[in-house]
């Protein structure tokens, strides 16, 4: 066997050599300082954590919730302090451990193990402090619960709502606009509308409704959806217009949102409000009603739904359940008045409302013979009408731009209930009474008249029939009377009784303050008595009356005369010479007449 040697190292030197190893790391001849610099640090990091808790409760009264990496840090830091605090708790029966001026250790192992946990921890609380310098700590709290808005007793309106609502919810639709004539229903179905976002969950984050009405500023519209998004702290009222629509734009750029803006009367800036573009990536809806769908194209809905009145049906039926049936069922002769009543109101549920509530009390048949005599002769005194439906639609005249396009509005009351005005003869008279401007050409005259009328369609002012006529409603048309007789205080300087039956002129007592005169559609045979004093009559529509005969004596006392028209009568023997008296005449029209030629002297 060949010689072997064998080495086996000293146990001391082995134990000498792995003691040098330990305390080379430092965890134990360093304890005292990182057990210092633990406590400080530690220190440091409650009360950065105490403000950032504090903060975060002071944010959360102004509805807002903590941002997830918040509560991450703060969930570790809570966790932290609990392993902090068992650690020290141990430290003085640790330090008694050390020896060697703190160099070594009684129990190395131990020493070791502990040295190392208050090192490791001295570094957790480095990094967790600098990890709890946030920028920002919460985010806005959306409000997904939708509050019902209260409505009225709606009839008729079920499938223009399923309509409505079906359009708006489609992937390709994020604007929709309704418009309508005063008084219709448009806030009342989008009412309906928003009530329907009340059954849905999850699809959206927040519905925002606001009432926009005539000269909302872009401010006031920024301060409304703020109250909605609860953004209004101190921080938000020091912004300016441009800083709040930044500040609108990041809350809402995250969010699936619907706003809905009710009675706007022009264009709502969304950029300058803050209101990111609704897109099908976005998912978000803007809607919003008008009284123009001019309004609708502007806001970028270029086929916009139009509320509509109600049929003779659906208006009954509102107006019955106003009304009530204790009322109605006094006397059968009620019922047969109160569906004239209803058909006064030409479905406009406003006024089929408001005449509702008002003949509930009425019990007696008598009342209402007399109501139904009031609206024929003259709606306008009617009971609440001048204080709770003319008022209401004026808003839409107000509104028109100039004293022009109000001139071209009013005009057009001097014609019968459910008349049909043809355009072409209206614009003449348009432009023949001053409204339209001065044009050196015809044609530009007439292309500025059509912009008005159209102006006025689309204001759901006029409605038009086919591409040659234009109507108004005839509420709208009460209206247009009241205005202008001054709301009432000056009936005689517009004198409307077309189409009620007329045999002859009618009396007024001041013919010097009559402007403008409608008596077509009666049955007027002969004029023959000069009236006295006429010096302000600028207009006079005569046409449909069958009349034969016109004096010279009448024609000679209305120097200011600038339309006149006679057609559709049959004017046996022509006119009279007087005709040409007057210099002011800009329009006459004698079609559809027994005239065959005017006087020379013309």
């Amino acid at each position: 066997m060949g010689n072997c040697m064998s080495f086996q190292p000293s146990c001391d030197a082995t134990l000498d050599r792995i003691i040098s190893v330990l305390c080379s790391k430092g965890y134990i001849g360093n304890l005292k300082k990182n057990l210092r610099d633990l406590q400080r640090e530690t220190e440091d990091l409650r009360a950065i954590h105490d403000v950032v808790k504090n903060k975060v409760a002071r944010e959360k009264v102004k509805h807002r919730h903590m941002l997830k990496p918040v509560q991450v840090w703060l969930t570790r830091v809570e966790s932290f302090n609990t392993r902090v605090d068992d650690t020290l708790s141990t430290s003085p029966a640790q330090l008694q451990k050390l020896c060697l001026c703190g160099l070594c250790s009684k129990n190395v192992y131990l020493s070791y193990n502990y040295g190392r946990r208050v090192f490791l921890l001295l570094e957790e609380v480095k990094k967790l402090k600098s990890e709890g310098n946030f920028q920002e700590l919460t985010e806005l709290t959306m409000i997904c619960e939708v509050v019902e808005r209260p409505t009225r007793t709606t009839v008729g309106q079920e499938e223009m709502l399923e309509t409505a609502w079906e359009r708006l919810m489609g992937e390709d639709v994020g604007i929709m606009g309704l418009h309508g004539m005063s008084g219709v229903g448009k806030t009342t179905l989008f009412k309906q509308i928003h009530n329907k976002f009340a059954t849905m969950s999850g699809k959206f984050d927040v519905v925002i409704w606001i009432v926009v009405s005539q000269g909302a500023s872009i401010s006031k519209l920024q301060e409304d959806i703020a109250q909605k998004l609860r953004l209004c702290d101190d921080q938000w009222t020091r912004k300016d217009e441009s800083d709040k629509a930044a500040e609108m734009h990041r809350v809402l750029k995250g969010t699936r949102f619907v706003l809905m803006l009710d009675d706007i009367w022009e264009k709502v800036d969304l950029e300058a409000i803050g209101v990111p573009e609704p897109t099908r990536e976005n998912g978000c809806k803007v809607a919003f009603t008008t009284r123009s769908k001019e309004v609708c194209g502007r806001m970028g809905d270029h086929e916009p739904m139009q509320v509509k009145c109600l049929e003779r049906d659906q208006a009954w039926e509102l107006f019955r359940i106003k009304v009530g049936e204790s009322t109605l069922s006094r006397d059968p002769n009620i019922v047969e008045l109160a569906r004239k009543v209803a058909e006064k109101c030409h479905g406009l549920p406003l006024a089929l409302s408001v005449i509702g509530e008002t003949m509930s009390y009425k019990t007696t048949v008598e009342e209402w013979e007399h109501a139904n005599y009031v609206l024929t002769r003259s709606a306008a005194e009617f009971s609440d009408m001048e204080n709770k439906i003319l008022p209401i639609l004026k808003y839409s005249y107000d509104n028109l731009a100039d004293e022009h396009i109000k001139s071209c509005f009013l005009y057009c009351a001097l014609f019968p209930e459910d008349y049909e005005i043809v355009k072409e003869s209206l614009i003449e008279c348009w432009i023949c009474e001053g409204f339209v401007g001065e044009y050196q050409v015809l044609k530009r005259a007439v292309n500025k008249g059509y912009e008005l009328l159209c102006t006025l369609i689309r204001a759901n002012l006029l409605t038009e029939f086919g591409t040659i006529k234009v109507g108004m409603h005839d509420v709208i048309r009460e209206m247009a009377l009241w205005i202008a007789s001054d709301l009432g205080k000056q009936k005689e300087s517009f004198v409307v009784q077309a189409g009620v039956g007329l045999h002859d002129v009618p009396k007024v007592k001041d013919w010097g303050a009559v402007r403008r005169m409608s008596l077509i559609g009666n049955h007027i045979k002969d004029i023959t008595q000069p009236i006295s004093m006429c010096s302000q009559l600028t207009t006079l529509l005569l046409q449909k009356n069958g009349l034969d005969y016109l004096s010279g004596e009448f024609i000679q006392s209305m120097q200011k005369l600038v339309v006149l028209d006679l057609s559709r009568n049959d004017i046996i023997g022509g006119l009279p010479e007087q005709i040409s008296e007057l210099t002011s005449l800009q329009y006459l029209d004698v079609s559809y007449t027994n005239i065959r030629q005017l006087p020379a002297s013309f």
